[in-house]
């Protein structure tokens, strides 16, 4: 169990034994950043609370075939619609929860992207935490903790996952993507997230241009800056993940020179003005002004 999941190895452990040990509580609270494995890991442990084998994962009674083949009667997944999870889904899994197990002797619910929950279904689903059938799971999953009420978050017991490491992510893409010497300012963008190395693991070569572009900036007039970040200009779909690419080399940058530091404010200013739906090619052009005239 859990074997091709990287990381979260304290979590893995503490989730089997309680497994093991007839120890699982009825409402959980999956806290981490986005693509650290959360929802596998909550998937696993669904599977393990639902089997019906001696060992509680044997991949071979009637609940852990069909828990693989997405048709467990006994296991729910609820996911946002239109960016939120409204009150109405949580409705239908409060009378689905009621009805009892029909393969296995347990029944298992995940809310991903449970942050999302409407004030409303928050409410309407603390009723349910408050007195859960004795026979039923729910899992919560969210990246931000405090967007949970305090009455939800008291109600669960909270499981916080933590990123990746560089040399964990720099395994994962070696093992299923044959990528190599994946460099370090890269590594650092990923902040510890599989899912948004994934994501951005085709970028490499645009980001080792921005990277020229930032570290050589004190180095070339504006005028040839301007024209080498033609990848910060077309990344108009990624430029909150482009910004904050810029802001690790400038951090690093500014620890061997202090001036550096006030050159992160000037990329922080201009994501608030790209949020504020300011002109795309002037801010970058203003952006890109500023820095060069800190530095030089």
């Amino acid at each position: 169990m859990f074997e091709n999941i990287i990381g979260n190895d304290e979590v893995k452990k503490m989730l089997s034994e309680s497994v093991e040990n007839n120890m699982a509580t009825h409402s959980y609270l999956f806290v981490g950043i986005s693509g650290i494995g959360k929802k596998m890991i909550a998937k696993e442990f669904a599977k393990m609370l639902l089997c019906n084998g001696e060992n509680k994962y044997c991949n071979s009674c009637k609940s852990c075939v069909e828990f693989d083949s997405n048709n467990n009667p006994d296991f729910m997944c609820i996911e946002p619609q239109e960016s939120t999870i409204k009150i109405d889904q949580i409705r239908y899994l409060q009378k689905k929860i009621q009805e009892k197990p029909i393969i296995s002797n347990n029944k298992v619910y995940i809310i991903d992207d449970a942050d999302c929950m409407t004030t409303e279904a928050q409410n309407c689903l603390l009723k349910t935490l408050e007195e859960p059938p004795q026979f039923a799971t729910i899992i919560l999953i969210g990246s931000n903790e405090s967007l949970f009420l305090p009455t939800i978050r008291s109600r669960c017991m909270i499981v916080n996952f933590r990123p990746l490491n560089n040399e964990q992510i720099k395994e994962f893409l070696r093992t299923h993507y044959n990528m190599e010497n994946i460099n370090e300012n890269t590594l650092d963008m990923f902040e510890g997230s599989i899912g948004r190395a994934i994501s951005l693991k085709d970028k490499q070569e645009e980001y080792k241009s921005i990277q020229d572009v930032i570290e050589n900036i004190d180095k070339r007039d504006i005028i040839d800056i301007v024209n080498l970040a033609d990848p910060i200009y077309k990344g108009k779909d990624e430029i909150f993940d482009i910004l904050d690419y810029i802001n690790i080399i400038l951090l690093k940058k500014a620890k061997k020179q202090p001036i550096y530091a006030n050159c992160i404010d000037i990329v922080e200013n201009t994501k608030k003005r790209l949020k504020q739906n300011a002109n795309y090619d002037m801010s970058i052009d203003n952006m890109l002004f500023k820095i060069w005239e800190e530095v030089n």
